[in-house]
């Protein structure tokens, strides 16, 4: 079933008609869901980083001040756009993880 805003606009409205404790339910239950799967993903993806920064022996980031090497072969060059697509993950996940806890405080605490 594709998603579309149609679809989203019916669950919210659905999901507003629900009483204030089954709110509350949904969203603990999905939030608890969710934040399984993400810190599931964040743990594979700062292993990946790590992997690389052990390998290289330096963060991301120092080497992006540095540069490749001249004598960098093709494994580096493919392990280098894998380290930028890991990192880009573990920051992308973090940010979806601060946004579920807030969601999260507000649904079950207000």
């Amino acid at each position: 079933m594709e998603y579309t805003a149609g679809i989203g606009e019916k669950i919210v409205s659905r999901f507003l008609l629900l009483p204030p404790e089954e709110k509350t339910a949904v969203i603990s239950h999905g939030v608890a869901v969710r934040f399984s799967d993400m810190n599931k993903r964040l743990f594979l993806a700062r292993n990946k980083v790590r992997f690389f920064e052990e390998k290289y022996r330096m963060k991301l980031s120092e080497l992006e001040e540095k540069g490749l090497p001249d004598n960098a072969d093709y494994e580096m060059h493919e392990e280098y756009i894998l380290w930028h697509h890991w990192d880009g993950i573990v920051e992308k996940i973090g940010k979806q993880i601060e946004s579920l806890q807030m969601i999260a405080e507000y649904g079950v605490f207000r």
